[in-house]
């Protein structure tokens, strides 16, 4: 009888070892478009996205030795796909056989991942073992080495690169005390390891008793983010809403900018309302309140706003972009907006800022006092903006409002 043909990954043949040289873009990109392949093909093969899966984890930390990670991006591509990956491999309809041989393959591809890029698959190594059975085999085949490396007369400098992958898989296995017992033998206090018994415990039914666990690992090495969002997960599963929302809200879930916290918190705790939600990011940010204008816009707390972006500096391009924006919608919104950015121009803050923004911002202020009909009574408030000691800044407002009221 005749094989049918190997399915043939566009993924692969990119992935040689050193394929992308120092250059971080393609990586990234190619690393986006192999999990995107992988998929893609698990909508109708699940079996053979997960082998394709295990192909893209083999090649991928050879292919990107070289790429200069220093931005970051690289690495967060590869913390998706992998991801995606485990999440395929361990839903993957396979016989024992085809898993055994699959761990195998990835725990060599782990041991041999030198800069690390799959360091996080050890995360995922209860899931993919894909039965409490198998985790349990896992995490005895792995037990021996981490009580050497963990024995009071151990080498100094001595690590076991499998120790998340064997805490892994005994959570997995259903081992929870055995797991906790074995990390108060652990020589380092670190999160990472912890976080296995924060977990234990709430599978246990010890949430408190989990929480505890959870503040306990704070120090030199932990991780306050981590930590409070494994607290919040424990409260909120608990119903404890109102407890979650006091003491982890924050810390939890802080974005990338100011305005990414504040609708990842509002989004997770409707009942305190966006204005209570924004008083405590305020009051959590001392000296920082213009910083949160931007998320008093998105709330609709446009008094709010104005009132935090005249406290402290705020970047004159966002409240210029406020001030265009919400020129016909909400005039007095609009006009103060850009009075303020006109302000923090005046007073020297943004970063480059030139005659271009200039003139947007005092355009975009008086074609909302326009609507307004207040534009006398604005054009005489830019004025005084330009009063005093003269500043490059300060001459190029007045010439802006000069253009502006000869046009």
């Amino acid at each position: 009888m005749t094989r049918p043909p190997a399915y043939k990954w566009a993924f692969a043949p990119r992935f040689r070892r050193h394929a992308f040289g120092w250059r971080s873009q393609p990586a990234v990109q190619r690393v986006r478009e192999a999990a995107a392949e992988i998929q893609k093909v698990a909508r109708k093969d699940p079996a053979l996205a997960a082998a394709g899966a295990v192909l893209f984890l083999e090649k991928v930390s050879p292919a990107l030795e070289q790429v200069d990670s220093s931005s970051g991006a690289i690495g967060t591509a590869v913390n998706h796909a992998i991801e995606t990956c485990a999440r395929i491999i361990s839903e993957a309809p396979v016989n024992d056989e085809t898993r055994d041989r699959w761990l195998d393959r990835l725990w060599e591809a782990h041991q041999n991942d030198q800069i690390p890029y799959i360091e996080r698959l050890a995360d995922y190594w209860g899931e993919l073992c894909a039965s409490r059975d198998r985790a349990s085999a896992w995490a005895n085949r792995l037990l021996g080495t981490i009580e050497t490396v963990w024995n009071p007369n151990r080498k100094p400098g001595d690590y076991f690169h499998g120790t998340i992958a064997c805490l892994s898989a005994l959570f997995h296995a259903g081992r929870h005390e055995e797991l906790i017992a074995l990390l108060e033998r652990a020589p380092f206090s670190l999160w990472h390891y912890r976080e296995w018994g924060v977990r234990a415990l709430a599978a246990m039914g010890r949430k408190a008793e989990a929480i505890r666990y959870a503040e306990a690992s704070r120090g030199l090495n932990d991780n306050p983010v981590a930590i409070a969002r494994a607290c919040e997960e424990i409260l909120l599963s608990s119903g404890l809403t109102n407890e979650a929302y006091t003491r982890y809200a924050i810390a939890a879930n802080q974005g990338a900018t100011y305005l990414a916290t504040f609708r990842a918190i509002a989004n997770k705790y409707p009942t305190p309302g966006p204005a209570k939600i924004l008083d405590d990011l305020v009051a959590s940010t001392p000296g920082q309140e213009g910083k949160w204008f931007a998320a008093a816009k998105d709330a609709g707390l446009y008094d709010e706003a104005i009132a935090l972006a005249q406290r402290t500096p705020c970047d004159p391009r966002t409240l210029t972009r406020a001030a265009r924006d919400f020129a016909a919608a909400q005039p007095r919104f609009a006009v103060e907006a850009g009075l303020a950015a006109l302000r923090w121009i005046a007073a020297g803050h943004g970063y480059e800022i030139t005659g271009v923004d200039v003139l947007a911002a005092c355009s975009s202020t008086l074609a909302a006092a326009r609507n307004g009909g207040w534009i006398d009574e604005i054009e005489g408030r830019i004025r005084a903006l330009t009063a005093g000691p003269r500043s490059t800044a300060k001459d190029l407002i007045a010439a802006s409002l000069g253009a502006r009221t000869n046009s």
